[in-house]
């Protein structure tokens, strides 16, 4: 059965239109004659705060990064996928796929800024002292 879409209390007054939050109720002004529900912003941050919570455990049947290039992957419910594609003949057939871990490479550690103009300084100073000595030699 279809859920039947429930119109929430609104009233117009000097010409602007007020509604009900459909989740606290608090009225919120400036809505569209079209509209049938609204969320008020406080709603609205606290439901955005909530997808950034680290105390809350997402759902740990979550597939693997690149899941569907696998040539064959299998997940916790015996669900199995051919290049991403599932192959519902196969449930249950396989064990699932065991998930190994990235290994995660060393990076170089980048000179820094100060550094590589103090090298570049130096054997700017070399190559002045070299010219120097050549010239004090033709000299002679």
């Amino acid at each position: 059965m279809a859920k039947k879409e429930q119109e929430y209390n609104s009233f117009v007054e000097e010409g602007i239109r007020y509604m009900q939050c459909s989740n606290c109720g608090s009225y919120v002004e400036n809505i569209s004659e079209k509209l049938k529900s609204v969320l008020c912003y406080r709603c609205t941050l606290v439901k955005a705060l909530n997808l950034w919570n680290p105390f809350v455990k997402k759902s740990t049947n979550r597939k693997p990064k690149g899941w569907h290039w696998m040539k064959e992957f299998v997940d916790k419910d015996g669900n199995v996928f051919h290049k991403g594609k599932e192959m519902p003949k196969l449930k249950g057939t396989l064990s699932p796929t065991k998930i190994k871990k990235a290994v995660q490479r060393k990076k170089k550690k980048k000179e820094s800024f100060e550094k590589k103009i103090n090298m570049m300084a130096k054997e700017y100073k070399q190559k002045q002292k070299l010219k120097k000595e050549q010239q004090i030699g033709i000299n002679k």
